[in-house]
């Protein structure tokens, strides 16, 4: 019987049963409860990126979603790659903005910062990259194009945690840096988000954020409190702030192990369209391009190995139809493949997933 070898798998020992447990007999489950775990977690991810300040939410979507709050863009454009998860996007239309959509860089799937300028408009008011897979994007040029125009930069980073920029951890660079906690993550955890604060008024956004998490809430005082202004119900809960911090404390180990396997991929995966290898990736996802997408995907399930398509282009679906000509992007929502990358994978089975994407593609 041949062992199904799964696209995602998290990476977990007894540390996170031991934690979980903790949680679940102190009766303590919500953010703010008893254990504290939340804000621990806030703490050790500051500690770790090396930002001002870390504000832990429910999702990397409510991290968009909060983040963009923070700056008006009603009627104002966004500009954001197209290839990428839908979120990142809707929490654009969520704050009333408008997004415009810029290919991206053929051997990255990162922004092309070279497109960047061409786009801006009296209306753009935010640049939003993404690091595609845990590649980190160009930040150096992005920030020079924000600091020129007036613009903010937001990061993506929902594939990052763990990567790093000019040997700096993504999350320590932009004013806010985005993150997804997700079984499926480098980070894991049944679910949780966080945005990365770099700013000299980072207090005073911490406390906005505080208040926008938890339904608006502010000023709370012998039980009493007040809402300024609507907020909504994005506060982490306890159970994955506790896993996310035996997760942290081995993130580094993890993603080492994904490194050298994404340098055995680089170095015996006979296609011409693959992942490039950088070191201060993360390696979230390792995609290749195939010739027969469908075909491709259908020969490595009958051979046991999951495989993803990451992503339809934004800019291809119903609600975000637009006349938008990015043929970076085109082509590689037609022929990108997502193969498996991540610690419990064996050499037995970085083997047979090499061998038969070599077959395949």
């Amino acid at each position: 019987m041949i062992k199904q070898i799964k696209l995602f798998d998290p990476f977990i020992d007894t540390k996170e049963e031991r934690i979980v447990k903790e949680i679940l007999y102190s009766r303590f489950w919500a953010s703010g409860s008893g254990t504290d775990k939340v804000k621990k977690f806030e703490q050790s991810f500051t500690n770790y990126v090396g930002s001002d300040d870390c504000i832990a939410v429910n999702n990397g979507s409510s991290a968009l979603n909060l983040a963009l709050s923070l700056h008006d863009i009603k009627n104002k454009e966004v500009i954001v790659p197209s290839l990428t998860f839908v979120s990142t996007v809707n929490a654009i239309i969520q704050n009333g903005g408008i997004p415009i959509f810029v290919d991206v860089i053929p051997n990255t799937l990162c922004i092309d910062y070279s497109k960047i300028k061409k786009l801006i408009s009296k209306k753009t008011r935010v640049i939003l990259p993404v690091h595609f897979g845990g590649m980190p994007c160009n930040l150096d040029e992005i920030v020079k194009i924000c600091n020129e125009f007036n613009l903010v930069t937001i990061e993506d980073a929902a594939h990052a945690a763990g990567s790093s920029y000019n040997e700096k951890k993504i999350g320590s660079h932009s004013m806010a840096v985005c993150f997804s906690f997700h079984p499926v993550k480098n980070l894991a955890m049944p679910t949780g988000g966080l945005i990365s604060l770099n700013h000299i008024n980072h207090k005073n956004y911490r406390k906005i954020l505080e208040s926008r998490r938890w339904c608006g809430i502010s000023d709370r005082h012998d039980g009493l409190y007040d809402v300024k202004e609507p907020g909504w119900n994005y506060y982490m809960n306890e159970f994955s702030a506790g896993i996310g911090l035996v997760q942290l404390s081995k993130l580094d180990k993890m993603n080492k192990i994904r490194l050298k396997i994404a340098k055995r991929y680089d170095k015996e995966l006979n296609l011409e369209h693959k992942m490039p290898f950088n070191s201060e990736c993360s390696y979230h996802l390792y995609w290749i391009m195939a010739k027969n997408q469908k075909q491709f995907r259908k020969k490595m399930s009958e051979a046991k190995i999951e495989t993803g398509i990451h992503y339809r282009p934004v800019h291809s679906m119903s609600y975000y139809k637009t006349k938008s000509i990015l043929p970076i992007t085109e082509t590689a929502g037609k022929h990108i493949v997502s193969i498996p990358i991540h610690p419990n994978l064996t050499e037995t089975d970085i083997d047979r997933i090499i061998k038969s994407a070599n077959t395949f593609c």
